[in-house]
């Protein structure tokens, strides 16, 4: 943990490059104190099938998840929301400048019993 996952519409096909939007979320949560980076991952689904408000093709929609493990008090998870919604933002703003484009994000917190994982990555990284 921390998964970033992104669902955006397929009319954003070819306008996004997420690698310069990963680093820059990786940089921050790692700086954070609060997040191990070999846990650290981020994706990118687009979505084919997709309606924005009254249905214009042009309309476009991009959703941020940011999935974290359990146990982190509200104060830093609030600051955590809003600087990754803030580096979200800016990273789309030459779509949001041009285009029409609905942002959506939202900090998931999992579940410390129904939450499960195995990674050997964060040994890389002690």
């Amino acid at each position: 943990m921390p998964h970033f996952v992104f669902e955006y519409s397929a009319n954003l096909e070819g306008r996004l490059d997420f690698q310069p939007v990963f680093k820059a979320l990786h940089e921050y949560i790692v700086s954070t104190g609060h997040f191990p980076l070999g846990g650290v991952r981020s994706r990118a689904i687009c979505c084919d099938h997709f309606r924005v408000a009254d249905g214009r093709e042009d309309f476009a929609l991009i959703n941020l998840n940011l999935k974290i493990g359990h146990g982190r008090s509200m104060e830093i998870r609030q600051e955590v929301a809003e600087k990754v919604f803030a580096i979200f933002c800016e990273w789309m703003k030459p779509i949001t400048d041009n285009s029409y484009c609905q942002i959506s994000f939202e900090l998931t917190e999992l579940d410390p019993v129904l939450k499960f994982n195995k990674n050997n990555i964060h040994a890389l990284f002690k």
